[in-house]
């Protein structure tokens, strides 16, 4: 709201002033907890717990300490809340980012729009064009391949299970060979493609017992690249439990 705008542009000025008459020591990381504060009111996830698309937006809040308001959306009754239909008339479904009041749909686009609006804290795209396009590019890859790919082994059967299953190993060993010996897909710090695959990791148990296969015996360096991300808080904390994920799959899915 207007409140809230003007309040975030004079905080600068109310810094100063405090700090001249009170003489007061505002330490610069002082100034922008206050300015993220201000940035994140009003921030609204809605989102239903076992989607790996909502917990990019989970893990990208959290790796920018931004406090929000979850409401979790009951995808498999008929009733969708209004402010979901309100928020997402098009698609209708989760997760939706709100800021402001204003809906951001898609989870990959919600990321960057954190990333752009919270840009002083963990930035998550290559700040290089290049880059950034290609971060863009694997990201989107893991949209097209690795969700499709992974319904495709839980749901099917037989000879086209099998096909499934080595359609999904190879789409996975592309973006190992990405990954290749680094750290994380940008290599020293966590980032976009990281945020991208990662929530994957929750629902690889599923994949494994529904298909009877192990993606750690086919993508070693894949598996401790996720592992590696768990460590992370911001990880650990938005990935639900793979049991509880296959609990779902097997009631969803097969």
């Amino acid at each position: 709201d207007i409140s809230s705008q003007l309040l975030f542009f004079l905080t600068p000025f109310l810094v100063f002033v405090l700090d001249k008459v009170f003489c007061s020591s505002f330490s610069v990381s002082k100034f922008l907890q206050i300015s993220v504060t201000m940035a994140s009111r009003g921030v609204v996830l809605l989102d239903f717990w076992p989607s790996m698309f909502g917990m990019r937006i989970r893990i990208a809040l959290a790796e920018k300490g931004i406090p929000y308001e979850y409401r979790e959306e009951d995808l498999g009754s008929r009733n969708k809340s209004p402010l979901l239909l309100k928020m997402n008339p098009v698609h209708k479904k989760t997760p939706v980012l709100i800021h402001h009041g204003n809906p951001v749909c898609e989870s990959l686009i919600a990321v960057q729009y954190i990333d752009e609006v919270w840009k002083d804290k963990s930035p998550l795209l290559p700040s290089d064009s290049y880059h950034r396009a290609q971060a863009r590019f694997w990201a989107d890859f893991v949209d097209k391949k690795i969700y499709d790919g992974g319904r495709k082994v839980c749901s099917s059967k037989g000879e086209d299970q099998e096909a499934a299953k080595t359609e999904f190993i190879e789409s996975l060993k592309l973006l190992e060979g990405q990954l290749g010996d680094k750290p994380y897909f940008a290599g020293e710090t966590f980032g976009y493609v990281d945020v991208a695959l990662v929530p994957f990791y929750s629902w690889f148990y599923a994949y494994e017992t529904c298909g009877n296969f192990s993606i750690e015996a086919e993508c070693p360096k894949l598996i401790a690249w996720a592992k590696r991300c768990l460590e992370k808080e911001s990880v650990a904390k938005s990935l639900p439990d793979k049991h509880k994920v296959y609990d779902f799959v097997l009631h969803h899915y097969t």
